[in-house]
C-alpha cells in the first residue's frame, strides 16, 4: 500500500536530525554584511518625546497621559524613524534569559521601546501607547503619524507569549484602528513552532550576540505574511476552569452555533470561557503531560533552565503519565477519547455540520493550524496529491481557513509520529469544529491551546462543549524569508 506521505519525506530509515541552534543561526543570517550598531539604532528608535509620551500613557493607563511631551516638544525637525519598532520580552521564557536579552535590546534600540511583559502588558500598549500616537497623528503631528503607520513589533518569548501579543493586537482589527503592526519573533520558548513556521528558527543562541542585531534588521525588512487565528468557546455545566491560562477568559455569554442543536437536557447554569489560538488546540494525553510539566516548571523553576532541559523534563514527565508503554485499556483514565467525545465539523465551503467518528484508541486529538507541532514536527505530513484527492483534503497552509485534525494513539504511535517516521492518524480538515464531552468514568479532561494547558472538570449528567471557529480577520506576521 502506498504511503500517504510524499516520497521525499517517507523514508522509514531516515530520522531527521535537527540542530535548533544551527537552524536559528541560518534563520538570522549570521553570514553576510556587518550591521553597524549606531545606524541600526537610528533606523529603529523613535524621537525621545514620542517614546516618553507612549510610556507615560501606558503607565497612567490613559491615552492623554503623555500630552505634556507634545506640548513641550515640537515635531518640526524631529527625525522620522525609518523602521520604528517595539519589543515585548517574556522574561520567564527560555530558561529565564529574558533579562539578558532585554539589556542588549535596550542598547540597540532604546529603553522605552523594550517592554518586559511582567511590567507592561500588550493590551496596555495597544489601548494607551498606540492610542497616544493615533491621537497626536490626528492632531497633525507628522512624526507621530508616520511612526504609527510604520511601527513593527518583535516578541521575544514562546508560542504562548506570541499568541498573547497577537490577540491584543487583534483589538485594532475589531475597532477599525488600522494598520495593525506586523510581528516578528525571537524564540525563547520550548517548542517555538510559530517561530519556526515563519523562518525565525527554533531557539535563541545567546552565545551569538551579533545575531540580535541581524534579527532586528530582518524584522525591519522581512515580508508580511498572513496567519489564521481561531476563536474557541468552552461551555460547561456549572463549575469553573481552575487556574485557566491567560489566553482563556471567563465570559458571561456563550455564543455556540445555533444551527447545531444540543441533544439532551441543558443544565440550569452554565459557565463560559473563550480565547484565541494560532497554532493548535488539543485534548487528551498530550495536554495532560503539558499540564503536569507546566505546573512542575512553575513550582520548581530551577529545574527548567533552558529549552534542552525543558525537553528532557517534558519527556520524563510523559513516561510517568502513561504516555509510553501503557496499554489504553489498563486504566479508565487512559482509554481512548472515543469513550467521552463526539466531534462535529464544517468542511471547507460547507455550511452544514457533519458528525465524524472518533477513531478507536486515539488518546489525543489535535486541531492544527500550522505545519509545525511539538518543536518543529509535521505530524500531518506532506501528503501526495492522489491521497489528498482521495480523502477530500487540500494542501495545508497557515492562512487557508482550515484546521487539520489528527489523532495520536498509543505511545509507540506518538513516538514514531514525533520522529516523523510515520504521519499521525488523519481525521479531517475543517473550517469549524464542535467537541462534545461527557464524563463517564472520567472526572477531568485535559486541554491546551498553543502550549497553554488546563484541566477541564467533566460531568456525567451534562455535556461540556468546545466550539472552534475562524476569526474573521487574519494576523500579520513578518517572515524571515
Amino acid at each position: 500500500m502506498d504511503s500517504p506521505t510524499s516520497a521525499g519525506n517517507s523514508s522509514a530509515t531516515r530520522i531527521v536530525a535537527r540542530s535548533s541552534m544551527m537552524d536559528w543561526i541560518r534563520a538570522c543570517g549570521l553570514a553576510g554584511v556587518r550591521i553597524d550598531k549606531e545606524q541600526l539604532r537610528r533606523r529603529l528608535s523613535m524621537p525621545q518625546y514620542l517614546r516618553l509620551a507612549m510610556l507615560d500613557s501606558i503607565r497612567k493607563k490613559d491615552a492623554d497621559g503623555g500630552d505634556h511631551h507634545f506640548r513641550s516638544s515640537s515635531s518640526d525637525g524631529a527625525p522620522i524613524p525609518e523602521a520604528p519598532m517595539v519589543v515585548f520580552i517574556n522574561s520567564r521564557s527560555g530558561g529565564r534569559h529574558g533579562p539578558v536579552l532585554k539589556e542588549r535590546l535596550q542598547e540597540l534600540i532604546s529603553e522605552e521601546q523594550v517592554f518586559d511583559l511582567l511590567d507592561v502588558k500588550p493590551h496596555e500598549f495597544v489601548r494607551y501607547g498606540l492610542a497616544c500616537l493615533e491621537k497626536w497623528a490626528s492632531n497633525g503631528d507628522i512624526c507621530a503619524k508616520e511612526t504609527r503607520r510604520n511601527i513593527r513589533v518583535v516578541v521575544a518569548g514562546g508560542d504562548g507569549t506570541v499568541g498573547w501579543v497577537l490577540g491584543c493586537l487583534g483589538e485594532l482589527h475589531q475597532k477599525g484602528r488600522d494598520p495593525v503592526p506586523p510581528v516578528a519573533i525571537i524564540p525563547l520558548g520550548t517548542g517555538n513552532d510559530l517561530s519556526r513556521s515563519f523562518g525565525w528558527g527554533g531557539s535563541f543562541p545567546f552565545a551569538w550576540r551579533s545575531a540580535i542585531k541581524k534579527t532586528l534588521q530582518r524584522a525591519t525588512t522581512g515580508p508580511i505574511c498572513r496567519l489564521d487565528s481561531w476563536h474557541l468557546v468552552v461551555q460547561m455545566p456549572g463549575g469553573e476552569v481552575i487556574d485557566p491560562p491567560h489566553s482563556l477568559k471567563a465570559t458571561e455569554e456563550c455564543h455556540l452555533d445555533q444551527t447545531l442543536e444540543i441533544e439532551g437536557n441543558v443544565p440550569d447554569k452554565v459557565n463560559c470561557y473563550e480565547g484565541v489560538f494560532y497554532n493548535y488546540f488539543s485534548i487528551g494525553m498530550d495536554a495532560q503531560v503539558a499540564y503536569g510539566f507546566h505546573h512542575l516548571r512553575n513550582e520548581k523553576p530551577y529545574l527548567a533552565q533552558g529549552p534542552i532541559s525543558n525537553k528532557m523534563i517534558y519527556s520524563s514527565y510523559s513516561c510517568t503519565q502513561g504516555w509510553f508503554l501503557t496499554p489504553c485499556m489498563s486504566d479508565p483514565s487512559l482509554r481512548g477519547l472515543k469513550n467521552i467525545l463526539r466531534i462535529h465539523i464544517k468542511r471547507a465551503r460547507c455550511s452544514e455540520w457533519e458528525q465524524i467518528p472518533v477513531p478507536k484508541s486515539v488518546r489525543a486529538i489535535v486541531a492544527l493550524n500550522l505545519h509545525n507541532y511539538g518543536s518543529g514536527r509535521n505530524p500531518w505530513g506532506k501528503l501526495k496529491p492522489d491521497y489528498l484527492e482521495k480523502r477530500g483534503f487540500v494542501e495545508a497552509h497557515a492562512d487557508d481557513g482550515l484546521l487539520e485534525i489528527f489523532g495520536l494513539k498509543q505511545g509507540w504511535h506518538a513516538s514514531f509520529v514525533m520522529v516523523e517516521l510515520i504521519t499521525a492518524k488523519h481525521i479531517a480538515q475543517a473550517s469549524s469544529i464542535r467537541l462534545e464531552l461527557r464524563g463517564g468514568e472520567w472526572k477531568d479532561a485535559f486541554m491546551q491551546m498553543d502550549g497553554e494547558p488546563w484541566k477541564q472538570a467533566m460531568s456525567q449528567e451534562h455535556s461540556t462543549f468546545v466550539e472552534i471557529k475562524r476569526v474573521p480577520y487574519q494576523s500579520q506576521m513578518i517572515s524571515k524569508e
